[in-house]
């Protein structure tokens, strides 16, 4: 039996049912050639001698199609979708057979796998069933008009054409008072155009009134009376004029009291002109400025200290150690370097601020009713959100699922969300994971919506140790909180068990494979005793195998080499709210008031080859970039680790504050300052990192922005196309003091920089126009549907056209405000094609467009390539916490992350992307702070040696300078003084601690004698050897079991090589320490000044390194006493050791033991 029925009326894609001896199947075929995929020599499609993968079970034909050749003009898919894994919904039998004809398209390409890749050809994999609930009919009591599901009026016609009331006033206001079923005229149209309220008779145009009517006071000019006191001084008259509505009576430089300034209880009859442009001109957000009090003496400080280093260091040049000039020298050396790198951390922090934004405005100004938009609906731009995970042991699926449902759950429009996990190890965890968070999220996120829920992660909500209670006035809250937490208490345990139930199914599925094969050499005449290869497959529930990774990693299933692998668990939602039903048995909570709508989720495994350089993380973004921009195009991209969820309901709303406020257009990225949960209460590793994201990043706000960080980012989507900002500003001069406004988006542009592109604008017909589209596929691939996107995210990104100033483009009010369109399954297939292993050959994805590759901080090499063309970002501090995710409190994995960041950043010293090649258009102070990212990590060199010379100068007798003179002290105060106060400012104006300030400077020095300096030793290797630098994922700590201590990776001590120096200082301190003191005691003549500066800065040295010291005893009270008795009694033995083989000069009895 075969069916072939048309997936939708415009589509030109029909699916075959074809009813065989196995599992069901569907083969989609598109009769129309993709030009994208069939124009490129490298598709798989344009060969027609596919290779078969090792996992084609899943690949199941129709009989009439098992003979028939592939063809580069037809593409054919044919795929499975599992069910939620070991729990499949049951179809009920007494269905009305008549529902399954109305199901939309998306409900069936929510239930397809989607595959494909190199050499290969693109397949799917589709069951019966669908989550998609079926397609409402419209009543017969709704209004009769395309796109009004409103409830209809009376009959107000004799035809009985159903009509609500706001299309009944469209139709007398706008369509001459005719009925649109029967084109008659409404009979009763004078008698409801009277009953309209003021607001519709606002709209009508009325004549104005004759001079002649009232006398106006000769006194009073036309100017005077229209520049009245109550406005603003900045006032935009000449704009005024033209914010019309299309009537004559607007738009005048008079305007008369109730219209026509007759009988007017006021002297002259005359008003103040209507405020067209309050919504537009009241600001989204604005910026604070730190106050003057704080600021003004912490630049006074700046300057002090540099001037008091610039004394010092002289002094000590001028004044050197005749009987040490080699300790002498080791010690100016590395003080120079320590005053140019404060110099390059302090410069950048001048200029401070804060930021705050209005949601009521943002509100107000998109999600309105206006002319243009009558319903109010959601005139906010789209938002794709991006995921990325890579290993499931590391990554744990439950961390994942709970990010998922906050980004699910968020209050942004449900329709203009789109959630794309990518999963770089293409797992089969992470792909039921995702299909059970599918399914609870049906639950979890109305729980949400219903209840005002925050965090809207079910781990962190339930997991709170205040009163839930707070705030809560519903009755049933109670009640259906119980349920939802029994429910996700059921969720966690499906999540835990998939490891063994795939496991289980997999052995049962292999051993059958085994049987099977058996049988068939048997009959085919085989020695039953010759060994049998059958591949150990992973294997799905519905039978059929994984496409992805296999356990037994055999060829075209390893994790570096697998077919890409995309399926839409969550349909795109319809544009209208949807409400539920009422509790019972099958929903847990009662729904009738809530919005049952999900956003789109979408599972992305890209294609893996062995002979591809697959670019780690920011190959997994660039991939998703391409698959977001065909399946749902958002102009604004939000982008999270797995471990990352959001802590704010509000994040993207307060986010899109800073992109669509005026000036916004000129916004690459909105960065959040990251924030971490289950971090040791004494944060002995400085996990929290405050002094980088509450100071540092608070003053990058004052300049050209704030560096990316990798996650917690909003993106305009057109930056991350490597296009250029619509105007930008150039610096020349000393120190760029000479600013040149450049517009760059002209319909004729200029001739631009080699790290310059120029966005497409709809509607130009001009030569250069033309020159850039031909010069797109080169740059984005030769994906057609990629390539037309990109005008389309720019429109919808653009600011409201009230916003932008004369000359600049912009979209007009409501004009987001329509249905997206539904996703089928050509576009899909698109998509497969785009995430292929090939795709980015003899393309600019990583060079110039994309997140830019070649570096292990792919993050700041994108934010920084962004800055270079000339954006500006924004950092965002919300009240609320916008985003939380986990950190390693694990000493070993602490260092482990910061020496990859530490590796990124000597790799971009040695690169293209040092801060010394920016363009002009880059600030000054901006480029100062991105020198500094590149060149911290060689301060740990000096650092190393710094921290050597108080133990060589206790051993030796000698100090860093030839006596404590009264200048050395006091130059020593003066230094340290204002170093105290400047940090105790930077707590004042930024809102850290004294506690976290201080953390920050031990760990500065842990990683600095540490992970700092394998880090400038393999970017060395790197840069002239050609080492290739490879690191391990940094693990994501899960919850914590019962019974299980929260924070008990903080005491597991992992040996490594890291660990090496510090302890040698530490060590190394300590002796010197018991020997300065030994040697000072028995001398003739004690030096008890050289003594003191040795200790002095030994015990500074040691105080640094204390929390290093507490990770390496592990748990408290694990340690033996011996452990410490044995490190006093060695130090006490190598010290004297050290005294007798250099003893002090003087006295030669000092080996004699006198009592006083």
């Amino acid at each position: 039996m075969v069916v072939k029925k048309a997936s939708s009326p415009s589509s030109p894609v029909t699916i075959t049912v074809s009813a065989g001896g196995g599992s069901r199947s569907m083969g989609l075929t598109s009769p129309v050639p993709r030009l994208s995929i069939s124009n490129n020599p490298n598709s798989p499609l344009s060969n027609r001698a596919n290779r078969t993968s090792s996992g084609g079970r899943y690949c199941s034909m129709s009989k009439d199609d098992t003979n028939e050749e592939v063809s580069s003009e037809f593409v054919t898919y044919t795929v499975h979708i599992p069910p939620t894994p070991d729990h499949q919904p049951m179809t009920s039998s007494t269905e009305d057979p008549n529902k399954n004809s109305v199901k939309p398209e998306r409900s069936f390409i929510s239930g397809t796998i989607f595959t494909g890749g190199f050499n290969s050809v693109t397949r799917g994999h589709v069951i019966e069933s669908s989550m998609e609930g079926p397609e409402t009919m419209k009543s017969k009591l709704d209004c009769g008009m395309r796109g009004c599901d409103e409830k209809a009026m009376q009959n107000n016609c004799e035809c009985g054409f159903k009509i609500c009331r706001d299309c009944y006033l469209d139709c007398v206001t706008a369509g001459g008072g005719h009925c649109p079923g029967c084109k008659e005229q409404y009979k009763d149209v004078n008698d409801d155009t009277d009953d309209d309220d003021d607001d519709e008779a606002e709209d009508q145009a009325l004549p104005l009134p004759s001079m002649a009517d009232f006398k106006l006071d000769k006194r009073l000019s036309l100017v005077k009376s229209f520049k009245a006191q109550n406005h603003p001084p900045d006032f935009d008259h000449t704009r005024w004029l033209f914010e019309t509505k299309g009537t004559y009576g607007y738009g005048n430089a008079v305007w008369p009291k109730d219209g026509y300034g007759v009988g007017s209880a006021s002297s002259n009859g005359f008003d103040h002109p209507p405020d067209f442009g309050e919504r537009c001109r009241r600001p989204l957000t604005r910026k604070v400025g730190v106050s003057a009090a704080i600021i003004s003496p912490y630049r006074l400080l700046i300057v002090i200290r540099l001037v008091a280093l610039g004394f010092f260091l002289m002094w000590r040049i001028r004044h050197p150690n005749r009987h040490a000039m080699w300790l002498w020298g080791m010690s100016t050396t590395c003080e120079l370097w320590f005053a140019f790198s404060w110099l390059l951390d302090q410069l950048p922090k001048l200029c401070p601020v804060n930021r705050v934004n209005d949601l009521s405005v943002l509100k107000e100004r998109f999600e309105s009713p206006n002319l243009r938009n009558p319903k109010g609906r959601s005139d906010l731009p789209g938002i794709d959100v991006f995921v990325s995970t890579a290993d499931p042991e590391k990554e744990p699926p439950l961390v994942t699922a709970n990010t998922v449902l906050s980004i699910l759950a968020v209050d942004y429009p449900v329709e203009k969300v789109a959630c794309y996990l990518s999963d770089d190890g293409g797992a089969l965890l992470t792909f039921e994971a995702l299909a059970q968070t599918a399914t609870f999220a049906r639950t979890w996120v109305p729980f949400c919506r219903k209840h005002d829920i925050e965090p809207r992660n079910p781990e962190a909500y339930f997991g709170q140790k205040r009163d839930f209670l707070k705030n809560k006035v519903r009755l049933d809250f109670v009640r259906e909180r119980r349920r939802v937490k029994r429910e996700y208490d059921e969720f966690k345990v499906r999540i835990n068990s998939l490891p063994d139930s795939i496991r289980r199914r997999s052995d049962a599925y292999n051993a059958h494979e085994e049987l099977r094969a058996k049988k068939n050499q048997m009959e085919m005449g085989g020695n039953p005793s010759d060994p049998l290869k059958v591949p150990k497959a992973t294997w799905m529930s519905d039978g059929s195998h994984w496409p992805g990774t296999w356990a037994s990693a055999e060829r075209d299933h390893s994790r570096g080499d697998h077919a890409g692998v995309i399926q839409a668990m969550l349909a795109p939602p319809n544009a209208e709210p949807v409400f539920g039903a009422e509790a019972d048995g099958e929903n847990l909570i009662d729904t009738t008031e809530v919005d049952i709508r999900l956003p789109m989720l979408v599972y992305v495994s890209r294609e893996k080859r062995p002979c591809y350089d697959h670019n780690k993380k920011a190959g997994a973004m660039n991939a998703l970039v391409r698959t977001s921009a065909i399946m749902s195009n958002g102009p604004f991209i939000l982008n999270l680790d797995c471990d990352h969820y959001i802590y704010n309901s509000l994040a993207m709303r307060e986010g899109m504050c800073f992109m669509l406020d005026r000036g916004g257009d000129r916004i690459c990225y909105v960065q959040f300052p990251q924030r971490f949960e289950g971090i040791d209460p004494n944060d002995r590793y400085a996990n929290h990192n405050t002094v980088f994201f509450d100071v540092s990043m608070r003053a990058l706000d004052g300049l050209q922005g704030p560096m990316y960080v990798g996650t917690g980012c909003i993106f305009r989507r057109t930056a991350l196309y490597g296009f250029s900002p619509p105007r930008a500003t150039e610096h020349h001069g000393w120190f760029g003091r000479r600013k040149m406004k450049l517009l760059l988006r002209k319909p004729k542009a200029a001739k631009k920089e080699e790290d310059e592109i120029a966005v497409p604008i709809i509607d130009h017909q001009d030569d250069d126009a033309d020159i850039e589209s031909l010069l797109l596929p080169k740059r984005f691939g030769n994906s057609t549907s990629l390539a037309s996107s990109i005008p389309v995210a720019e429109y919808q990104g653009r600011l409201l056209q009230d916003l932008q100033g004369k000359g600049y483009q912009g979209r007009p009010a409501g004009s987001l405000a329509v249905p997206r369109e539904p996703l089928d399954a050509a576009t899909v297939a698109e998509a497969i094609s785009v995430i292929s292993c090939f795709y980015e050959d003899k393309t600019e994805w990583g060079k110039r467009v994309g997140w830019i590759y070649g570096s292990v901080t792919e993050d700041v090499v994108t934010g920084y390539r962004m800055h270079n063309r000339g954006w500006r970002s924004v950092y965002c501090v919300t009240k609320r916490d916008a985003f939380r995710g986990t950190a390693p409190i694990n000493l070993t994995d602490r260092l482990h992350q910061v020496l990859r960041w530490a590796t990124g950043s000597v790799e971009i010293f040695f690169s293209r992307n040092n801060a010394l090649f920016a363009s002009r258009r880059m600030k000054f102070l901006q480029r100062v702070a991105y020198f500094n990212v590149g060149i911290y990590p060689f301060t740990s060199v000096f650092l190393l040696v710094y921290c050597i010379l108080p133990a060589v100068s206790l051993f030796s007798g000698q100090f860093i300078v030839e006596s404590l003179s009264v200048t050395f002290l006091i130059f020593l105060l003066g230094i340290t003084i204002t170093l105290c106060m400047l940090a105790l400012l930077e707590i004042k104006w930024s809102g850290i601690t004294l506690h976290e300030w201080w953390r920050n400077e031990q760990f500065w020095l842990i990683g600095g004698t540490s992970a700092h300096p394998a880090a400038v030793l393999q970017g060395l290797l790197k840069v002239i050897a050609g080492v290739d630098i490879s690191f391990t994922l940094t693990s994501k700590s899960a919850t914590p079991e019962d019974g299980d201590e929260e924070f008990a990776d903080l005491y597991v001590v992992k040996w490594s090589f890291l660990m090496v120096p510090p302890i040698t200082i530490m060590m190394v301190n300590m002796i010197a320490i018991a020997v300065g003191v030994a040697r000072t005691i028995y001398s003739t003549f004690p030096q008890w000044s050289k003594l003191l500066g040795g200790v002095f800065f030994s015990f500074w040295v040691l105080s640094h390194l204390y929390p290093f010291a507490k990770g390496l005893m592990g748990r408290r009270g694990k340690v033996p006493t011996i452990v410490f008795v044995w490190s006093a009694l060695l130090s006490i033995i190598i010290s004297l050791l050290w005294v007798f083989i250099s003893p002090p000069s003087g006295r030669q009895d000092y080996m004699k033991f006198q009592f006083p």
